[in-house]
């Protein structure tokens, strides 16, 4: 590396904590197993002053489940052994059942669980174990899409499969990890901590702002295999050490876990085995991010440049942004920009996706740039000089005169998308509609209570799991409305509910199609 690069280098990790501002975080980079940058900073504890360090215990989050995917194949190399296993964890489902690479290769068609647990609901923040867990996956009846066509995250595929090791080998999931992976890349203080009410160290995740202060984050979240890894920098360095000392065995650990992944259609998935392959300026990568409530992290490791970024913030500040950050400087590349001298397309506006059922809401973001509703979040797409509107994570828009063509080449979908009619005056402020009552969900058992509230429009759900908060909905289209989720049992919220609703010849709405990104295609017939 030359004196400008380095020097350039160290200038962005000295940035971090200004541009991510928050309680504590910490940093590595490494190339060609040398360690470039071990650097931690701020306190993993406010309140008790214990400072961040590169051995501070961390939670790792979705970072777990390629260690998950590691045990598997050590235990198991041909995965789909424990097929049977799987479908005996489904016992109410209909149809085919997913095999166990589905679920390591986020492909097995199963709605995300703490999205679910919040139809069945789950207040803000209430407690969520092994009990409500098995309630919610147990009652499984459908699926989303057939098993292995599309990708979906969904977090307990990779709970199910820690659970289906843990029976098997007879040993707990933590024993099972130590024994298999961290002892292997020598990881000495990686645990499995699944209850994250408290860390063994003391660590605190906050939520929170520099600008409106910071406070600890309350998790009352059992995670295992999808996210319950506990780990410090220190940890995670020689986990990219390992990788790099073994990048030409391909029966090595990460090996297995980076081997080409497809769909059943034959077409390329960029995600297997709990690892996403993308593209990183250029160049290709393999990584994951993680986050719960108070915690964010990203690693990437470029194998043609033998270079790996760690970045852990216990804070909800971008983790993936600031790895990019760091990774531009390391190859001295620039960050994307938008040109902000295109113009907004004619075909921003309101649309609903017809294989999801999804609604997905084109905006302006600002100049050179629109904002996509339609997935777990926002996302925001560089508009090109042919029209189009795309972002490094693939997502391709194209209007044309037939209509407007989404491309999510991650999920193996590509759709044209159906324009919503707008919405009446009427109903848009909720005064003379008809859409208050109660719908209940067969499949789930469980409610959804729409109310005319002072002529504004509300809903909110209930289940087993208790009553959940009524929410303003937010008008889509005419019949389609959004119920925001900003705040859910864990990490971020599963995103907007799409409620489409449903009229009888008669006129009168008879019941509402309901999902969202994580959860999708549940049906709700009116009940009063």
């Amino acid at each position: 590396m030359t004196t400008a690069r380095a020097l350039h280098l160290d200038r962005v990790i000295q940035s971090l904590p200004r541009r991510y501002p928050g309680p504590g975080g910490a940093v590595a980079v490494l190339r060609g197993g040398e360690v470039l940058v071990r650097h931690a900073w701020g306190f993993a504890n406010a309140e008790r002053r214990i400072p961040f360090t590169p051995r501070t215990l961390f939670r790792m989050c979705s970072i777990t489940k390629q260690f998950t995917c590691a045990a598997l194949l050590d235990a198991f190399p041909d995965p789909s052994v424990l097929d049977g296993d799987v479908r005996a964890r489904l016992p109410l489902l209909t149809g085919e059942a997913p095999g166990a690479r589905h679920l390591a290769h986020n492909q097995s068609g199963l709605r995300d669980y703490w999205a679910v647990a919040m139809l069945h609901g789950a207040p803000v923040e209430s407690p969520f174990g092994d009990l409500e867990a098995a309630a919610v996956i147990g009652g499984t009846r459908t699926l989303q899409f057939a098993p292995g066509t599309r990708y979906a995250y969904c977090n307990q595929n990779f709970r199910l499969l820690s659970d289906i090791l843990q029976d098997r080998l007879g040993e707990s999931f933590a024993t099972v990890l130590r024994r298999r992976v961290f002892d292997r890349a020598g990881m000495p203080h990686a645990l499995l901590a699944a209850d994250t009410r408290a860390m063994p160290d003391g660590t605190e995740g906050y939520e929170g702002s520099q600008a409106g202060g910071f406070r600890a984050a309350e998790n009352r979240v059992l995670w295992t295999g999808d996210a319950g890894l506990g780990a410090s920098l220190d940890d995670m360095i020689a986990w990219e050490r390992h990788i790099d000392a073994t990048r030409d065995d391909p029966d090595s650990l990460y090996g297995r876990l980076t081997a080409p992944v497809a769909f059943a259609d034959g077409a390329p998935a960029e995600y297997g085995f709990g690892l996403r392959r993308a593209n990183e300026f250029g160049r290709p990568a393999t990584g994951h991010g993680g986050a719960l409530r108070g915690w964010r992290s990203h690693r990437l490791y470029l194998p043609g440049e033998r270079m790996s970024v760690v970045v852990m913030f216990n804070h909800l500040s971008n983790a993936q942004e600031a790895a990019l950050d760091v990774l531009a400087a390391l190859l001295d590349e620039s960050r994307p920009a938008a040109d902000p001298n295109l113009p907004a397309p004619d075909w921003l506006g309101a649309y609903r996706e017809p294989e999801t059922g999804l609604s997905a809401r084109i905006e302006p973001a600002g100049p050179g740039r629109i904002r996509l509703r339609f997935g777990h979040s926002p996302e925001l797409l560089d508009l090109q000089p042919d029209g189009t509107a795309s972002n490094a994570g693939g997502t391709r828009l194209a209007g044309s005169a037939a209509g407007v063509t989404m491309e999510r080449p991650a999920e193996n979908l590509r759709t044209r998308l159906e324009p919503a009619a707008a919405v009446p005056a009427d109903e848009a402020t909720g005064r003379g509609g008809d859409l208050a009552g109660t719908y209940r969900c067969g499949e789930l058992d469980a409610v959804l209570t729409v109310a005319d509230a002072g002529g504004t429009m509300y809903g909110g759900f209930s289940g087993f799991l208790g009553s959940g908060r009524m929410e303003l909905l937010d008008p889509i289209a005419s019949d389609v409305w959004a119920l925001p989720c900003a705040r859910a049992l864990d990490h971020t919220p599963p995103g907007d509910w799409t409620l489409a609703f449903r009229r009888g010849p008669d006129g009168r709405v008879t019941g509402v199609t309901l999902g969202c990104w994580l959860a999708r295609g549940l049906e709700y017939g009116r009940v009063g």
